[in-house]
């Protein structure tokens, strides 16, 4: 969409620069004045002389200093709501569009680029606390930005909270999440870039989504709900960032841009946090960008974007929307931090289609012939490459959304998939007796087994991976070698940097579970990769069992989940073509297994047991070896039949639509063919209409 804007002043409604704190207090700040663009906004500026422009600069200085000391004299004006606007708003500026010069086009990086040292912040002013009719102001200091961004441990953490944004539009509409490589055209280096087609932010939205603690994400689906993760994940990866939305709401326009920069914060000492942000709105009548919120205002604002941010000139910062589209939001993160060894986290080298992190990889123990498919595991390669972490971020994903990485699509990846001999296990998590929810866990042996060392879960919550290979159990002479699960826990809830989960009493019972699991899984299945299989001790001497499960044959074949399939444990059709799956234990005779489960009679009628009742099933065992009562087993038949009716409607559905989209597919080859033979007809008139004019 190409706009050209001009400038018409509008009635100013909330603040432009977003103090973080509160308004009582100014300190002084370094605004320099800037170049409104000819053409961009206001038409043309008449040049003025440099000197003329230096003489204004400094008397607006001087006006700017005098405006803070008589910040206290209105202060109790401000606590009674006649004037709650930022720093800038107070008195009037003298600036206007033929005393702006352009600022340098050096943009100044961190005293410290290595992030783990880059929080020795000293404003030389020490803390400050207003007092205003009595009652405490406390400032949010420049130094909480960095101590913020310590949640996230690991960088590839911190890009995954700005993918979960570009992920919750997909409500909105949005179709791609772009992470690439950019340069800082004022020093050339890399900075990095991501970029959705969301329904972008309106100027309230942003002023939101710069400030601490808001979040509008009210769907129980959406991944985000704390409003901190853009902060503490663009903090993370570099000291300043800088963003650009466009928002469409009631055919009514704006773009917005606004700046967070710890190196404009730290450098000009300032003991609060400030947001230099501009909006526009487009003006349908005219065709043109007009400024929001008053024209004195958006000068200051824009003079400390152009200073801080790689942009020189307004008309920099607009083009930056011209790939954004109708609607959405680009971030660009620069002054990206270093490691420890003075290399930069981020490394946009080794590979032209895929980001690493910097530093040397984990070594891997184990015998050199197996070294080789052990390091290219995906088990592996997620901690060093962002393309490997983004294929297993979601457990699902929507065809219609793509997330490209350095120009090419990253493919999502299912671990389930990856599993040989799986089981589908039901786990009913209960706390104070009440049961939380279902959920089903996919567990089995990697492909490469025994290969392969590696063995954990891959823990979900809301489609978004938060444990990766989470090893809760340490194995001792091989016992779990290999062994690994998958599962959707939406009962527990994950930390904000959603990479582990609150140690409550729910995921306790959830990590003594898949121990569980994963000790008997061995137990039982050891023999199909080679390992000698222990005999099953007495049932006084029973290691803990599954409490939802039964073992399940080595012809097992696993549920499919492909990326527009459900939720593993998410939905009761996925639970009934896991329970259809479990065989009867008593095949496991036929199939060489030299282990063989407690049978299931006394449990359940022999009779039903013949009509293969038992085989759609999952009969719950005690942890401590005692059976259930018959009513249960069969109040659990039940269920199971409930629920394969509802499986089959889906069935008979599904086939439904296939015969309609089959007649749709012949249909549209008819009216094809006919087309065809309409072209062939008309281009044979046209042949005879131009022998017609030839001969006449």
């Amino acid at each position: 969409m190409c706009i050209n804007p001009s400038f018409t002043v509008v009635k100013m409604s909330f603040i432009d620069i977003v103090d973080l704190s509160s308004d009582d207090e100014c300190g002084d700040l370094n605004v320099k004045a800037v170049k409104l663009e000819p053409g961009i906004v206001g038409g043309r500026v008449q040049q003025k002389e440099n000197k003329a422009r230096l003489v204004k600069h400094q008397k607006f200085e001087t006006q700017f200093r005098r405006q803070g000391s008589e910040e206290n004299r209105s202060s109790n004006a401000l606590s009674t709501g006649q004037s709650s606007s930022s720093i800038l708003d107070q008195g009037q500026s003298p600036l206007d569009d033929t005393s702006l010069s352009s600022t340098s086009p050096i943009c100044p990086a961190p005293v410290c680029r290595q992030f783990w040292k880059a929080g020795n912040y000293d404003d030389g002013l020490g803390s400050k606390i207003s007092l205003q009719n009595g009652k405490n102001y406390l400032h949010v200091h420049p130094m909480f930005l960095h101590s913020n961004a310590t949640s996230h441990k690991w960088a590839f953490g911190a890009v995954a909270e700005l993918l979960d944004n570009a992920v919750d539009e997909i409500q909105n509409g949005a179709t791609f999440v772009i992470v690439d490589k950019t340069t800082n055209p004022k020093d050339g280096n890399p900075a990095l870039l991501i970029q959705d087609d969301g329904g972008g932010m309106s100027p309230e939205a942003m002023r939101r989504c710069m400030s601490f603690g808001f979040s509008e994400k009210k769907s129980k689906s959406a991944i985000g709900q704390y409003g901190n993760g853009f902060k503490t994940s663009t903090m993370r990866l570099g000291a300043d960032v800088i963003v650009f939305s466009r928002h469409l709401n009631n055919r009514i326009l704006t773009q917005s841009i606004g700046l967070l920069s710890y190196t404009f914060l730290s450098r000009t000492g300032h003991d609060r946090i400030v947001v230099p942000m501009v909006d526009y709105q487009f003006n349908t009548s005219t065709g043109t960008l007009e400024i929001l919120h008053g024209r004195e205002h958006f000068v200051s604002n824009l003079s400390m974007l152009l200073q801080w941010s790689p942009y020189s000139t307004e008309a920099d910062l607009l083009k930056q929307f011209d790939d954004i589209g109708a609607h959405g939001t680009k971030v660009i993160i620069y002054n990206l931090w270093f490691n420890d060894d003075g290399d930069m986290e981020l490394d946009f080298l080794s590979d032209p289609e895929d980001i690493r992190t910097s530093g040397e990889t984990k070594k891997i123990g184990t015998i050199p012939a197996w070294k080789t498919i052990n390091e290219q595991h995906i088990a592996h390669q997620f901690h060093y490459s962002l393309r490997v972490y983004l294929s297993i971020l979601y457990l699902r994903l929507p065809e219609s959304f793509n997330i490209i990485l350095r120009g090419r699509v990253v493919q999502h990846h299912n671990i389930a998939n990856d599993l040989k001999f799986p089981e589908f296990i039901l786990y009913r998590p209960q706390c104070g007796g009440c049961v939380e929810g279902q959920v089903i866990t996919t567990v089995g042996f990697l492909k490469e087994a025994p290969q392969i060392s590696f063995h954990g879960f891959n823990v979900y919550h809301k489609n978004r991976l938060i444990l990766p290979f989470w090893q809760v159990v340490s194995y001792q002479d091989s016992r779990g070698r290999g062994v690994v699960g998958v599962l959707e826990a939406n009962f527990i809830e994950p930390t904000h940097n959603k990479q582990d989960f609150e140690r409550t009493s729910l995921f306790q019972k959830l990590e003594g579970r898949l121990k569980e699991m994963t000790w008997e899984y061995w137990d039982y299945h050891c023999g199909l990769i080679g390992y000698l299989v222990k005999k099953k001790p007495r049932a006084s001497e029973a290691p803990p069992v599954l409490s939802q499960s039964m073992p399940h044959s080595s012809k097992q074949q696993p549920v499919t989940l492909n990326k527009s399939s459900p939720a593993i444990g998410s939905t009761k059709a996925v639970i009934e073509r896991a329970e259809r799956s479990i065989p009867n234990p008593q095949r496991k005779s036929e199939q060489g297994l030299h282990v063989k489960r407690k049978r299931l009679d006394e449990l359940i009628d022999v009779e039903k047991e013949k009509r293969g009742a038992v085989t759609d099933a999952v009969q719950p065992l005690d942890i401590i070896g005692s059976q259930l009562k018959d009513q249960e087993a069969l109040n659990l038949l039940q269920e199971n039949k409930k629920l394969r009716l509802k499986c089959l409607e889906y069935v008979k559905r599904e086939e439904e639509l296939n015969i309609k989209v089959t007649q749709f597919k012949t249909e549209i080859e008819q009216v094809q063919r006919e087309y065809d033979q309409m072209l062939v007809e008309l281009e044979s008139l046209d042949k005879v209409k131009e022998e017609k004019n030839i001969q006449m």
